[in-house]
C-alpha cells in the first residue's frame, strides 16, 4: 500500500512541477524567481510525509530509482553532451571542482584545531570524546555519496549513535544548501559583473541540431537505444558506480556518433527524469532525531559556507563563469541527482557537465575521506 501512495505522491509532484514551469502568471513567476519550480519536487513529498506521519523512506520506489531511473537519466543526459562542447568548456571547471573537494577534506581538521583553542571544551569534545569521527563520514557523504560515507564510517570506527545524528545533520545541511544553490546559480550573471568576469558560454544545442534530427524516426532511434542500453548495462554490471561510469561513456558515444541522435529530445527527457528523481528523494526527508553538541553543528555550518567562499575565490582567480561555482559545489555535496537539477535552473545544456563532475565526486570521495583521516591522525 505504501508503494502506491508513494507513487501517487511522486506522480502528482512531477506533474505539478512541470505545470509550474509553464506558468506565465506574474505572481507565480515572481514566486519561482525565489523558489524554483524544481525545488517543489523536494517540498511536496516532504510536506505529505511530515503532515500525514507516513514513512515512505523504505518503499521499493527508491530501489527502482537507484537501479533504473537514475541510470536511465544519466545515459539520457550524457547523450546530450557533445565533444565540441567539452572542448569549449575546458579544464578550469574541473580545477574548481577539485579545489572544492580539497577544502571539504582539509577544513574540518583546521576547524577542530581552532576549536581546541577557541572553545573551553573543544579538545575534550572533538579529540577525547572523539566527535571528530563524526566529521569523517560527512566528508565521504558530501564528496562520494552514501557508499563512501559507509566505508569511511567503518574505517574510522564512528559510533552508531553519533553516525545516526550525523546523517540527520548531513541531510538538513545538504537540503538547505541545495535551496541556496538554486538561488545563487540564478544570480551568476550578477556575480560575473561584480567580479568583472566577461566569459560567455555559447548556446550549444540549436547550433548542433539539424532539422532532420527532429523527425519521428530520430525519436524512435534515440529512445529505443537508451532503453536497450540501460537494460543491458543493468544486466551486465552490478556495481552502481561502474554502471554510472559505463552509461556516461556510452551516452557520450551515442550523442556524438549516432547521426540521427535527437539531442533536443534527450535534453527534455533528462530534465523530466531529474524532477522525478528529486521527487523520489523527497520522500526520504526526515529532520527528526538530531542530537549533536552545538559546537559540532557550528563547525559543520562554517565548513560548508567556507567551502563555497573558497571556490568563489578560485573561480575569480581563474576568471571562470560564476555559474560553475554552485554547479561544482552541488557536484561535491549533492551528487548525481541534485547537481544537474541545480544546473538546469541556469542552463539545461550544462547538465551533462554537472554529471561529469558528480561522477568525479563519486570516484574520489573515499580517497578524500582517507586523506582527512590521515590529517586527523596528525593531531
Amino acid at each position: 500500500m505504501d508503494f502506491w501512495i508513494a507513487l501517487l505522491v511522486v506522480v502528482f509532484t512531477v506533474v505539478t512541477v512541470l505545470w509550474l514551469n509553464k506558468q506565465q502568471t506574474p505572481w507565480i513567476k515572481a514566486l519561482l524567481n525565489w523558489f524554483p519550480a524544481i525545488l517543489f519536487a523536494y517540498v511536496i513529498p516532504a510536506a505529505v510525509t511530515h503532515s500525514t506521519g507516513l514513512d515512505l523512506s523504505g518503499v521499493f520506489l527508491h530501489s527502482i530509482s537507484r537501479n533504473w531511473i537514475i541510470p536511465f537519466a544519466i545515459l539520457t543526459v550524457m547523450s546530450a553532451l557533445s565533444i565540441p562542447q567539452l572542448k569549449i568548456v575546458g579544464a578550469r571547471p574541473i580545477i574548481l571542482f577539485v579545489s572544492g573537494s580539497f577544502v571539504i577534506a582539509t577544513l574540518p581538521v583546521i576547524l577542530v584545531l581552532a576549536a581546541q583553542y577557541l572553545l573551553p571544551d573543544g579538545r575534550e569534545m572533538f579529540i577525547n570524546q572523539e566527535y571528530w569521527k563524526g566529521l569523517v563520514p560527512i566528508v565521504g557523504g558530501w564528496i562520494g555519496g552514501s557508499t563512501s560515507q559507509l566505508v569511511l564510517k567503518e574505517l574510522v570506527g564512528t559510533p552508531e549513535s553519533l553516525f545516526l545524528s550525523v546523517l540527520v545533520l548531513d541531510n538538513i545541511l545538504v537540503n538547505i544548501w541545495t535551496i541556496l544553490m538554486f538561488q545563487l546559480i540564478k544570480r551568476s550573471d550578477q556575480f560575473n559583473t561584480f567580479f568583472g568576469i566577461t566569459e560567455k558560454i555559447p548556446d550549444f544545442i540549436p547550433d548542433e541540431i539539424k532539422p532532420s534530427s527532429r523527425t519521428i524516426g530520430s525519436m524512435i532511434i534515440t529512445l529505443s537505444s537508451i532503453v536497450a542500453v540501460t537494460m543491458i548495462t543493468n544486466w551486465l554490471v552490478e556495481d552502481f558506480l561502474w554502471r554510472v561510469i559505463l552509461l556516461s561513456i556510452v551516452g557520450l558515444l551515442l550523442g556524438n556518433f549516432v547521426p540521427r541522435w535527437n539531442h533536443t529530445l534527450v535534453l527534455k527527457v533528462g530534465g523530466v527524469l531529474i524532477i522525478l528523481i528529486m521527487a523520489i528523494l523527497g520522500l526520504r526527508l526526515d529532520f527528526s532525531g538530531l542530537s549533536l553538541p552545538i559546537p559540532f553543528v557550528v563547525v559543520a555550518m562554517v565548513w560548508i559556507v567556507a567551502h563555497y567562499v573558497f571556490m568563489m575565490l578560485v573561480a575569480r582567480l581563474l576568471r571562470l563563469h560564476m555559474a560553475w561555482v554552485p554547479i561544482a559545489s552541488m557536484a561535491n555535496l549533492g551528487g548525481i541527482s541534485t547537481a544537474p537539477a541545480v544546473t538546469s535552473a541556469y542552463n539545461e545544456e550544462w547538465m551533462p557537465h554537472a554529471i561529469l563532475l558528480a561522477i568525479l565526486s563519486m570516484v574520489s570521495g573515499t580517497a578524500w575521506g582517507m586523506f582527512t583521516i590521515f590529517l586527523f591522525g596528525l593531531l
